[in-house]
This record gives C-alpha cells, sequence and structure tokens, in this order.
C-alpha cells in the first residue's frame, strides 16, 4: 500500500503504457501505487458479460482520496486501456473493468 501521492514520472507511465505486451503489468503497476488496495482494488477472475468468455475484472474504489483519482485519471488518457476494458463507472469514485484473456498477458 502507498501512503504517497503518485509522481508525474508513474502517472505518465500509466497513460503511455504499452497495450501490446498486455494489461497485467500495469495493473500490478497500480495496485502498487493504489491508497487503501485492501479494499479500493478488487481483482478477480470472471466472465465477460457479452460473450460470457473468461476474463479479468477489475474494480477500483477511489475512498475519495485524490491520488487514487489522479490514477483514474490516468488510465482515461490511456486509450487502449480505456476503450477496451472500462465497463462502468458510478458517482462516489467507483469504477467497474473487464480485461480479455487476449489481453491479459501477451507475452
Amino acid at each position: 500500500m502507498s501512503d504517497e501521492y503518485p509522481r508525474d514520472d508513474e502517472l505518465n507511465k500509466i497513460e503511455n503504457w504499452n497495450w501490446e505486451a498486455g494489461f497485467k503489468s500495469l495493473i500490478e503497476f497500480i495496485q502498487n501505487l493504489w491508497w487503501q488496495p485492501d479494499w479500493g482494488f478488487n481483482l478477480r477472475e470472471g466472465r465477460d458479460h457479452i460473450f460470457r468468455k473468461k476474463c479479468m475484472k477489475l474494480e477500483l474504489h477511489t475512498g475519495g482520496w485524490s491520488g487514487n483519482e489522479d490514477i483514474i485519471n490516468s488510465l482515461k488518457r490511456n486509450y487502449m486501456f480505456w476503450s477496451m476494458c472500462w465497463r462502468k463507472s458510478m458517482a462516489g469514485g467507483h469504477y467497474g473493468f473487464e480485461i480479455s484473456m487476449d489481453l491479459w498477458d501477451k507475452r
């Protein structure tokens, strides 16, 4: 768990992550930066909501902490991640993502 705010270089890394290697390493990177990951970071295997194929489901809850909000904003600027994985946003800083296994780890 990080008690420090993410640095600009870390936020830039999220925005410019090389998606061609898969998103597993991006999610691991974010988890290390996330404030209160035991409460606000939930990653599990599941099924996607359309084709019911195996995927990784990620739920992020910012807890109102501006450092977590900065991470979410960097994810939004990562066009490939947000356009392929984002599924829902709810008031209060709650976000849901589905990462297909094809995009999870391409190494």
